[in-house]
């Protein structure tokens, strides 16, 4: 994986060492053949991301003669964009000036991006939800813009709850039950039809999905605000027991190699009852093209021992590189694409969840994604991983947590076995004690 890893890495900086030589001069430069200043943002392509950033990037393009905006599409798998990231930083390489940053990463990476407060963020960023601008905040530095904010949903499908005569589940053993009926009746006519679609891959998202079925089992968040591990407890070993008895029965075998579009492309197919995913997928999923158009909808996900369903905070941010030949610029290119109108234009055509409090009061955005405003409350109580008591260490932190899980749902060992041999391993690697 490391091997892997570096050479992407490795592939990548020369494609755009070739691709933008020319392209790195200070801002009062000539910098090509056509005075132009390029700036590059390294950008995700999960549903309509990649799209939509470079519409932005257009767009600023043509309001700002004499600069060009680039969008270098980037790994979908966190870690494997993580790798890239490093690569460059390593490098101290000018080749990327603005980062697409996961809302786990600003704790670990901040030594390589500049302070957005010394390039006008502190003008807007009372406009962002504080408690993300507070995760972005490092040593009173502002590493990165708010950009959407996620939360884990449950979609499901409509027809088929009406057609079984079934509400959408408010507890985890009511999705197994509800799950199981639509499937068996489902797979008369399509022997390809599952009850239920998640992330069960080893990486970054099993770390969030587990997360919430743990959160909402009252089994705690792996590690504790205050750095005490709480892994290893009775109520995340009963639930976490309970999703492996998922795979191979209303989930297909396959599901522990699925990620985020994997599972969306299942959903999407109209082969499942039920699906867990971030808010994106709602527009992919209400594309004209879409076989389940006008037939889901979705809710928060259920609940376990606690009474209430608990989301995992997700989302990214927008971070200038600390070796871009052009910060001032690249600075403004962020806070452009992080502003009202960009995160507007976002929502509504992708149904990214803004970060900006006023845009879940606009009736366009509410027109286009109505669960914005119905789900609010999931969207601001979601619950953190630990990526800020562990930093720098919360990449191994997650990395321990998810493998953990992965093995119990494969089937090598059970969910006390492996959060106990969790609980010795994250003790060694933080230093923290255990509850």
């Amino acid at each position: 994986m490391l091997k892997r890893k570096w050479l992407l890495g490795v592939a990548l900086l020369l494609v755009l060492s070739l691709v933008l030589a020319a392209g790195c001069g200070e801002a009062e430069e000539v910098v090509d053949d056509d005075d132009e200043i390029v700036i590059t943002v390294a950008a995700g392509a999960v549903g309509m991301e990649l799209e939509l950033t470079r519409d932005l990037a257009e767009m600023y393009s043509a309001e700002n003669e004499g600069v060009r905006v680039e969008v270098l599409d980037t790994p979908d798998m966190v870690e494997d964009r993580l790798g890239l990231y490093l690569q460059f930083f390593e490098a101290g390489s000018s080749e990327v000036d603005v980062y697409q940053i996961d809302v786990i990463w600003p704790g670990d990476l901040a030594e390589h991006f500049v302070d957005l407060y010394e390039h006008g963020a502190d003008e807007v960023a009372g406009d962002h939800f504080p408690a993300i601008v507070e995760n972005n905040t490092v040593d009173g530095r502002l590493v990165g813009i708010p950009w959407f904010t996620d939360a884990g949903l449950l979609y499901y499908r409509t027809d088929l709850l009406e057609k079984y005569d079934l509400d959408p589940p408010a507890t985890w053993d009511d999705l197994e039950e509800a799950a199981q009926i639509i499937q068996d009746g489902e797979r008369a006519e399509n022997p390809d039809f599952w009850g239920f679609v998640w992330q069960g891959r080893a990486y970054e998202g099993l770390t969030c999905d587990a997360l919430e079925w743990i959160a909402s089992n009252d089994g705690g968040t792996i590690i504790s605000p205050e750095g005490v591990i709480t892994i290893n407890n009775p109520n995340a070993i009963e639930i976490v027991d309970q999703a492996a008895g998922w795979v191979g029965t209303i989930s297909p075998d396959g599901v522990t190699t699925m990620a985020e579009e994997e599972s969306r492309a299942v959903w999407h197919a109209g082969n499942a009852a039920f699906m867990r995913n971030w808010p994106y997928a709602y527009a992919t999923s209400q594309a004209d093209d879409s076989p389940v158009k006008d037939l889901f909808d979705v809710s928060p996900l259920p609940a376990g021992r606690s009474g209430a369903g608990a989301a995992t905070l997700g989302g990214w941010q927008l971070a200038v590189s600390q070796y871009s030949e052009n910060p001032e610029i690249a600075a403004d290119v962020a806070l452009y694409m992080a502003s009202y109108e960009g995160q507007k234009y976002r929502a509504v055509e992708g149904t990214f969840n803004p970060t900006i409090m006023d845009l879940y009061e606009d009736a366009e955005v509410l027109e286009a994604a109505p669960f914005f405003g119905s789900l609010y409350d999931v969207f601001i109580n979601a619950v953190a991983r630990p990526s800020t008591v562990t930093a720098p260490q919360y990449s191994a932190v997650s990395e321990l947590f998810y493998n953990a899980v992965y093995d119990v749902l494969i089937g090598d060992t059970n969910a006390a076995d492996a959060f106990e041999e969790l609980e010795i391993d994250l003790m060694d690697l933080t230093g923290f004690d255990a509850e």
